[in-house]
């Protein structure tokens, strides 16, 4: 009698695992078609559609397949301001999450010269320091000094290096960013400090990439390190 009941039990059980089986792949399915509807609508800045997939209980830090960014990355590089929004306000958001080439959200508005968007996510704690490549960088070479205002004011560390090395000086010298190396200058950045690929420091970024009067800039500046 045991013997036919622990049968039973088992056919009982594999069926109702035959029934769960279709409904988890429908489920995942449904799940990936959200994330491309997801990332579909963050390039159009269509919020209704992003409210109603993250309403249905998509990951608001799920990432898109082809770069590995997140929502919020993305909605930065489309400058997508009112997905942004209704991303900052949602309770499972992971602001500082990285891409795989280590861009945060932070910094792709902070290269996109978008200063509400630095200024909400500043709101919300993200992290201005980090390892490696920062939000100062990313300002520097886009040349925008209220973002590198707004951040140093903040402490950021004016020095930070890339993972070669490269400091926010050296970008903005070698984008050719006058204004933004004057005030990193002013600011007290270290014009000595050299990158470990090149061996170069700010002023000879400057020559490397044509730019000879932002080297000239550079060794004239009389509180230069």
């Amino acid at each position: 009698m045991q013997t036919r009941r622990a049968v039973l039990a088992l056919m009982a059980s594999a069926a109702l695992a035959l029934l769960a089986a279709p409904a988890a792949a429908l489920a995942a399915t449904e799940a990936e078609a959200d994330a491309v509807t997801f990332f579909r609508a963050i390039q159009l800045d269509d919020d209704v559609a992003v409210k109603a997939v993250l309403t249905r209980g998509l990951d608001p830090n799920v990432r898109e397949p082809g770069r590995g960014e997140t929502g919020l990355i993305v909605a930065m590089r489309y400058d997508a301001m009112k997905v942004a929004q209704l991303l900052l306000a949602h309770p499972k958001l992971k602001i500082d999450e990285q891409a795989p080439n280590g861009n945060t959200a932070l910094m792709m508005a902070a290269f996109q010269k978008n200063k509400p968007a630095v200024l909400a996510m500043l709101a919300k704690g993200a992290q201005v320091n980090r390892p490696g490549w920062t939000a100062l960088h990313y300002a520097a070479a886009a040349g925008d000094l209220g973002i590198m205002k707004l951040l140093l004011d903040r402490s950021a560390y004016i020095d930070a290096e890339s993972p070669t090395g490269t400091t926010p000086l050296m970008l903005a010298a070698r984008e050719g960013q006058e204004e933004a190396v004057q005030l990193l200058l002013e600011e007290g950045a270290d014009a000595s400090l050299k990158d470990r690929a090149w061996k170069e420091n700010a002023a000879e970024f400057a020559i490397r990439a044509q730019k000879p009067w932002i080297a000239d800039q550079i060794r004239r500046y009389p509180g230069r390190k």
